[in-house]
């Protein structure tokens, strides 16, 4: 593994957290990554001396180079990159010729930062490709969405070292929320709208920017693309996976991004980052599948063989779950963090995620099997019916460790619990950046829209408990709900039952939701 740049993290006070640069790695030589050894930044001209000036191609050239190299999106679903093409092509010819292009590197969760190192460290590979396509495709605009402050500081800077172009390109900071990068939340956001899903199946390459027919894809797409057009078919298929050519980023345990040909085997690019498959392996993110310890050990980075343990790349993320921490809990927490990530904008996502997330906890907290049941029941009741993808990714997400840790939660709902702690190796955001008087919700995240979750609404009349079985004494509840929950010389809750005013409901909720050892409850008096 060749070892291109170190993690590193840098402020960002407009956003409130600190973001994660992540280290750059390769699994032989890199294409994508190519120059940045010891380098912090590919600048024009360091970018020009290492790749040279991209060739200029026509529609049927470009959608040719696409079919011949195989190009599937590199955000998602794998979209076969040539048929975007013909299919924006097709909507131009009913637009009087008009069309746009959009870059969609909005990473919505913190699991994945393929597309962020990308733009940090190698911005004009990208935009060589959004350009490509654009003047093949004669369109009116190229627009980044981007969430990060500091990636859109770096994609408007490689902008500007490129001086006057024939097509305008700009880069926009969104809404940083896990459903931002969905196609027509993208677009809408793009447009100066609130940035929400619409609810209806909208192509892009019918509508999109501006109500142009528009080539939507995400960040990585862009730059293989850059890559392929120098290389030609036959020099881009000349690694990787002879099925499906060319290298792939992943973003693994959130901090390093590994650029590896495909059909390398997954346990490889684990164990040069040193890290093994420990309980199982997330992949394709948080909308992804949890792969146990044995499949991780045989499955390669093809589409086939994923597909053939139920589960896809998707955003390109790979997460191994160390030994030392519960699987239970972990899941509880990303569960609470993606409640909280919704658009507010419909039932499913602003009452059924935090009711799943809130039975989910109730089950590891010691449910028992009627607890279980009720979160097998919230997943059903969420099933396609949202306005995007986000309940079914989410439900998805926690029927797949259902599956996979079986002994885990049915452990922790009838009352063993396993002894571990909740370690927070699956990464959120929020947690510790905003305050609850901050959040327009509850959750630890952002709760778009000023939709409050069910649990924020419940009538007067309550207490917070704690469960000494569970409390391991971290002291975080007297931080969050100060003047109510007061420590004892021990360092642990004075009380195990405290009256809960209204005015104290918000803070408390969200001392439930961040107690790391998921000690707290809020009960209805009776």
């Amino acid at each position: 593994m060749t070892l291109l740049a170190p993690a590193t993290t840098i402020p960002l006070p407009a956003v409130g957290r600190t973001p994660v640069v992540p280290a750059l790695a390769a699994v032989g030589p890199p294409r994508l990554l190519a120059g940045l050894g010891g380098a912090e930044r590919l600048d024009r001209v360091a970018h020009l001396t290492r790749h040279g000036s991209p060739p200029d191609l026509s529609a049927s050239e470009l959608v040719a180079l696409a079919e011949d190299t195989g190009l599937r999106g590199r955000g998602g679903a794998g979209f076969p990159f040539a048929r975007k093409l013909s299919a924006v092509l097709e909507g131009r010819r009913r637009a009087d010729g008009r069309a746009a292009v959009v870059v969609n590197g909005s990473e919505g969760e913190p699991s994945c930062l393929k597309d962020a190192a990308l733009l940090l460290y190698a911005p004009h590979l990208v935009l060589d490709g959004a350009l490509l396509a654009a003047r093949a495709l004669g369109a009116e605009e190229v627009a980044i969405g981007v969430t990060r402050a500091d990636v859109a500081r770096s994609v408007r800077r490689a902008i500007a070292e490129r001086g006057p172009l024939s097509t305008p390109i700009r880069a926009q900071l969104l809404k940083e929320r896990f459903v931002t990068g969905e196609g027509t939340a993208l677009t809408d956001g793009l447009n100066r709208g609130p940035g929400l899903p619409s609810g209806r199946k909208v192509r892009s390459s019918e509508r999109g920017l501006n109500g142009l027919p528009t080539l939507l894809s995400n960040t990585e797409t862009y730059a293989q693309l850059a890559v392929a057009a120098r290389l030609g078919a036959l020099g881009f298929r000349n690694t990787g996976d002879p099925a499906e050519p060319g290298t792939v980023l992943l973003t693994v345990a959130g901090e390093r991004v590994v650029e590896a040909p495909t059909g390398v085997p997954l346990a490889r690019v684990l164990a040069l980052c040193g890290l093994g498959p420990g309980q199982g392996v997330l992949i394709g993110g948080y909308h992804g599948t949890w792969l146990p310890p044995s499949a991780a050990a045989t499955a390669v980075l093809t589409r086939e063989a994923l597909a053939a343990h139920g589960a896809v790349l998707g955003a390109g993320a790979a997460l191994p779950l160390p030994e030392g921490t519960c699987p239970a809990g972990e899941t509880v927490r990303v569960a609470r963090w993606m409640a909280a990530e919704s658009a507010g904008q419909c039932g499913p996502c602003v009452l059924g995620l935090p009711a799943l997330a809130d039975a989910l906890g109730q089950a590891v907290s010691g449910g028992g099997q009627r607890a279980l049941d009720a979160v097998r029941a919230r997943m059903r009741a969420v099933e396609r019916r949202g306005a995007c993808s986000h309940p079914d990714g989410t439900a998805r997400f926690v029927a797949s460790a259902l599956a996979a840790f079986p002994e885990e939660f049915a452990g922790h709902a009838h009352g063993a619990g396993c002894g571990r702690p909740v370690l927070g190796v699956l990464p959120v955001t929020g947690e510790e950046a905003y305050g609850a008087d901050s959040v327009p919700g509850t959750g630890g995240g952002r709760h778009a829209g000023g939709h409050t979750p069910t649990t924020a609404s419940r009538p007067p009349g309550q207490r917070l408990l704690v469960d000494w079985t569970l409390c391991q004494g971290h002291g975080l509840c007297a931080d969050l709900v100060p003047g109510m929950v007061r420590l004892g010389a021990d360092g642990y809750p004075e009380r195990a039952a405290m009256p809960l005013p209204a005015r104290m409901r918000r803070r408390a909720q969200l001392a439930v939701r961040r107690c790391p050892a998921l000690a707290l409850r809020i009960q209805d008096d009776t």
